[in-house]
């Protein structure tokens, strides 16, 4: 996490007890996008393969973790809280979660993310299926770092 993350997380938890599991990233190919979206309300979930946890030997998420949304300048714009995770195949996901995305529409989060996970997969030498196992998580907007 870098400085100017760490420095917003202690100053929005002030002198309260802080929360343990926090980490600090950015969105997907499109980070302003995506995090003006989460201020907005409009995106209120997220996902990712789930081999890229294996691959780098991350543990998943849990309702217990916070998030720092970073901007494309790795400058903290919010933070979010996870409030579900579920583990389903890229072809059982729902509209209404693809919606919670923030794409519109199932058919836009769909080509969205078959171009995503292809590009990604590819670096690892692995070739996409659409039965790919998600991590699919809904969170809820704590702060805006005004």
């Amino acid at each position: 996490m870098n400085q100017s993350a760490k420095t917003y997380w202690n100053e929005y938890w002030g002198n309260a007890a802080k929360p343990s599991s926090v980490t600090a990233w950015q969105f997907g190919d499109t980070p302003d996008e995506l995090a003006q979206l989460v201020i907005d309300g409009v995106k209120t979930a997220t996902c990712s393969g789930h081999i890229f946890y294996e691959l780098e030997n991350e543990p998943l998420p849990t309702t217990e973790d916070y998030s720092i949304i970073l901007n494309s300048n790795n400058k903290p714009v919010a933070i979010i809280k996870t409030v579900e995770v579920k583990l389903v195949p890229m072809n059982e996901v729902t509209e209404e979660f693809a919606v919670a995305e923030g794409d519109g529409t199932y058919q836009n989060w769909k080509d969205i993310h078959v171009r995503f996970f292809t590009n990604e997969l590819s670096k690892h030498g692995i070739e996409f299926s659409e039965d790919m196992l998600l991590v699919c998580e809904h969170f809820q907007l704590i702060d805006v770092n005004e």
